[in-house]
């Protein structure tokens, strides 16, 4: 067994995960190759036992947030069972687990999370990768969980990866041939950080919803637009259909919507304008707009 660590847990697993820490901790999750195949096997239940048929991956089991069970099909690339084990087979894991798990990314700014959220191809990883290279630490790309109690909500450590597209990579100064493909299936490359990676977890102190507009600003949201958004860009909503998940999820869009205040930011299509957008992220957490909203 490999064993790593990602979202806090220990994590051993019969398939190599290069794209994470590697680690000693007792396993919280144990990652195995077998078949799914059979008969016997019962179906999901939209919550703690889910067994699912991905067409161009195989089968994967995720069982109680402790368990995964990966049948791929033969010939699959294995970057592309890693690229959907730690993204959707993760996110449901992380969701069996109690976590409240959003389609964003995370940077640390002055001891707090800020989180980018939207869907594929509004900027959240080249975003983020932007905040690091202004010298602000990483704290998840793609696949944001959280913590939500009764005190401040806390978002969970990922792993030191950031994906990214061509035109970004080259953006930033690397030659994208240089970073390594994310699987077979996409031109996406990986920018595997090396420094500024931030592993503990912190305070989620402000998100940010993407958009595109004529020009950068920041405008807040009112409650029900920040409620509607979370559930939106939630993830792996489909998958977890069990009526008590259904329940906690939305108790948990609840209170992260009463603690955390949520805007949205809408900037150009036009990755020269990126620092920018730091400065004008930067300038908002200084000026003090952090009053959540009440419902």
């Amino acid at each position: 067994m490999y064993v790593y660590t990602a979202y806090n847990l220990g994590i051993h697993s019969e398939l190599p995960l290069p794209e994470l820490i590697p680690s000693d901790k007792p396993a919280d999750v144990v990652i195995r190759l077998g078949k799914l195949n059979e008969p016997q096997q019962k179906g999901s239940d939209g919550g703690n036992y889910l067994l699912a048929t991905i067409a161009e991956f195989g089968m994967v089991l995720v069982k109680d947030g402790k368990e995964i069970v990966i049948d791929s099909n033969p010939g699959v690339d294995e970057a592309l069972i890693r690229t959907f084990l730690l993204g959707v087979i993760m996110c449901v894991l992380l969701r069996q687990r109690g976590l409240l798990v959003l389609h964003a990314s995370s940077v640390v700014i002055n001891g707090s999370a800020v989180a980018f959220m939207a869907d594929s191809g509004f900027g959240k990883s080249t975003l983020a990768e932007c905040f690091h290279a202004h010298g602000y630490s990483i704290l998840t790309d793609d696949v944001l969980a959280i913590q939500v109690g009764e005190k401040q909500p806390l978002v969970i450590p990922g792993f030191p990866q950031i994906k990214l597209w061509p035109d970004a990579v080259a953006s930033f100064g690397h030659v994208p041939e240089s970073l390594p493909l994310l699987n077979s299936q996409t031109v996406k490359r990986v920018h595997r950080l090396q420094d500024g990676f931030f592993q503990q977890s912190v305070p989620l102190k402000k998100i940010y919803v993407l958009g595109w507009g004529t020009h950068a600003e920041i405008v807040p949201l009112e409650a029900k637009q920040s409620f509607g958004e979370l559930v939106r860009h939630s993830r792996e909503m489909q998958a977890l259909t069990a009526p008590e998940f259904l329940k906690e999820h939305f108790r948990q869009c609840m209170s992260v919507v009463q603690q955390v205040p949520i805007y949205s930011l809408r900037r150009q299509r036009s990755l020269a304008a990126l620092p920018e957008l730091v400065k004008l992220v930067e300038n908002d957490l200084v000026q003090g707009n952090l009053s959540p909203v009440t419902i």
